[in-house]
């Protein structure tokens, strides 16, 4: 194990003291970048540009060039794994992803392939490991996938959603259909970041990004049961990395999502992070909260914004500052620079000497 220079990331995930909070960001290698976006012109499309080892590496570097940050996050998309499952991923200009192959009937989901991680996505195992060496352990690398759940709801519907029509037409018409849907995408999805570990990720997190869209009961079924199986899988085959899970609109789930033994949960905007700590117990780190949309904001309200959020978390160890979720492409880098330095500049007075 090489030493990394900065762990304070790693230290609040394996609840260790610190001297600041850590701080990165959701979405950090974005389209708010303007050197991001000229790498993504010279890629021609989203799809190039993620799957080519060169140019995600430079993408997940850019931001750890130009901001103070704690960790660097792998580029890539939580639908590679889909993708890899043969359903034809694409981008459709000014419309977001879509799926050539929607997975929408029990034969559709019976076909559905097993990716080899090394075969299939190796591209994203070697941006990987293109990563780590250009690292030069700086800042620890965070991999990450989709939960089962999110991936399914993008695999079914073809494309993001605001209805959900055909994932809930499954979920409420062929359940069993659905749980096999699930089955296959969670075991892929252990394989993929098992690999992403195994080529040098030293933390992971799972994105739910449609868990929130669920009923208390459906979530449970359909969501955390599979998020709680990869937990238990990477605690098997990977025993000491740090696990993130992260369910967008989630709030009234953060002790049950606690209770999975991972090492930190994600947390949005709209729970207070003090509710949060007391539902937890402090038995996880906690990452979030901040709006977005503060960025937006002059500076004083920036500091006013970051203030309250460290605020809420109030003294201890385990907490990582983020975003409730990711950044917005019209948000000015100047003021991303001033609150991650305005979390430098105040999180010191949350931590013991």
């Amino acid at each position: 194990m090489h030493s990394i220079k900065n762990t304070r990331l790693l230290d609040v995930l394996n609840n260790k003291p610190v001297d600041r909070t850590p701080i990165w960001i959701m979405r950090q290698a974005g389209r708010y970048l303007p050197e991001y976006l000229e790498t993504r012109q010279r890629a021609g499309d989203f799809m190039t540009l993620a799957s080519t080892p060169d140019l995600a590496c430079e993408v997940t570097l850019q931001p750890i060039r130009r901001f103070s940050l704690d960790a660097a996050i792998l580029f890539s998309d939580i639908l590679t794994v889909p993708d890899a499952m043969g359903l034809g991923l694409y981008f459709a200009a000014g419309e977001g992803p879509r799926f050539k192959n929607p997975t929408r009937t029990p034969e559709d989901i019976k076909q559905l392939a097993t990716p080899d991680p090394e075969t299939e996505l190796r591209y994203v195992m070697d941006a990987v490991r293109l990563i780590r060496r250009e690292l030069n352990d700086s800042v620890p690398l965070i991999g990450f996938a989709g939960s089962p759940w999110t991936v399914a709801t993008y695999m079914v519907e073809g494309s993001g959603s605001k209805e959900y029509v055909h994932i809930k037409k499954l979920m409420y018409g062929d359940e069993n259909a659905l749980h096999l849907l699930l089955s296959k995408i969670a075991s892929t999805t252990i394989a993929y970041l098992r690999a992403q570990a195994d080529a040098g990720a030293q933390t992971l997190m799972v994105f739910d990004t449609w868990g929130g869209i669920l009923t208390p009961r459906a979530y449970q079924a359909f969501s955390l049961h599979y998020m709680q199986k990869i937990v238990t899988a990477l605690r098997e085959s990977h025993a000491s990395i740090p696990i993130t899970l992260f369910t967008k609109n989630g709030g009234m789930w953060l002790p049950d999502i606690a209770r999975t033994g991972c090492n930190a949960v994600g947390v949005d905007w709209t729970v207070d992070l003090r509710d949060a700590r007391a539902l937890t117990q402090d038995r996880v780190a906690l990452q979030g909260n901040l709006d977005p949309g503060v960025l937006y904001g002059s500076r004083v309200k920036i500091k006013e914004e970051v203030h309250r959020v460290l605020e809420s978390y109030g003294a201890g160890e385990r907490h990582i500052f983020n975003l409730g979720h990711g950044i917005h492409q019209y948000i000015d880098p100047d003021n991303v620079e001033f609150m991650i330095e305005t979390v430098h500049e105040l999180s010191p007075a949350f931590h013991a000497d």
